[in-house]
């Protein structure tokens, strides 16, 4: 068939397909005397195999890699192509969709507290709680390099709980059912380390932020690394003993 044809049978417009054949993903089978292009029968169902790969999210080098597996005819050799290239992808998406929802989170958090915040007249103060980064708990400097931001607010702030009984006990077991699995709980200067799923990071940023509300003198910083999530929790010497009770593994508040 002639290119005109396959654009009509396939949907793709002609110049996608010489777009394509430049790139050798759609050789052509011959020419006309003339010097029209003609495609067998299976260029149709090449392009649809294209046009999947593509929506796979997968760059087109990774599209005629998958593609040639796919003319060697052997079902086993198309899906070993294709199996880590979409696990790259997926891991890909799903560490945006965390960092999307880490980030709303923050903003939830921002606009409660701006709800919450009395009218005043003049210049905001220090009070107002203008986030410093984009994250719960941002630091100022890197994790682990030893490093003191300075005027972190749950260095200083009191230690205690505004939720009352019910609401401390239901905190409490959002905390267990989302740490649930987590690797065992890592010293680090002032706190925990803890390392999870990266497809918690939305659920553990959501309860960091209200976490914030209610106890300010907890510190949290989340690292996404890859597949997984590293969470990071301070407390002053005088909420250690709450930071284990609810971080360390004992499973209560």
């Amino acid at each position: 068939m002639r290119i005109g044809e396959l654009a009509g049978r396939s949907g793709v417009a002609a110049s996608t397909l010489r777009y394509y054949e430049g790139l050798g993903l759609l050789p052509a089978a011959g020419r006309t005397g003339s010097g029209y292009r003609v495609y067998g029968e299976d260029a149709v169902e090449r392009l649809a195999v294209i046009g999947a790969a593509k929506g796979l999210g997968l760059a087109l080098e990774e599209v005629g890699a998958v593609c040639a597996a796919w003319a060697g005819g052997v079902c086993a050799e198309v899906r070993a192509e294709l199996r880590p290239r979409v696990a790259a992808r997926l891991a890909e998406a799903e560490g945006r969709a965390a960092r999307a929802a880490a980030f709303a989170a923050v903003l939830r958090g921002a606009l409660a507290r701006l709800e919450a915040l009395p009218e005043r007249e003049g210049r905001c103060g220090a009070e107002c709680g203008f986030p410093r980064g984009a994250g719960a708990g941002a630091p100022e400097s890197g994790p682990g390099d030893g490093a003191r931001p300075r005027g972190e607010r749950w260095r200083t702030a009191p230690v205690a709980c505004s939720l009352g009984g019910d609401g401390l006990a239901r905190r409490g077991a959002d905390w267990r059912a989302a740490l649930d699995g987590a690797a065992p709980p890592v010293a680090i200067p002032d706190g925990l380390r803890l390392t999870l799923p990266a497809d918690r990071t939305a659920r553990i940023a959501a309860l960091a932020s209200a976490e914030q509300h209610c106890c300010p003198f907890f510190d949290f910083r989340l690292h996404l690394d890859g597949p997984v999530l590293h969470l990071e929790v301070r407390a002053p010497a005088e909420g250690a003993a709450l930071l284990e009770a609810l971080f360390g593994g004992s499973g209560h508040r």
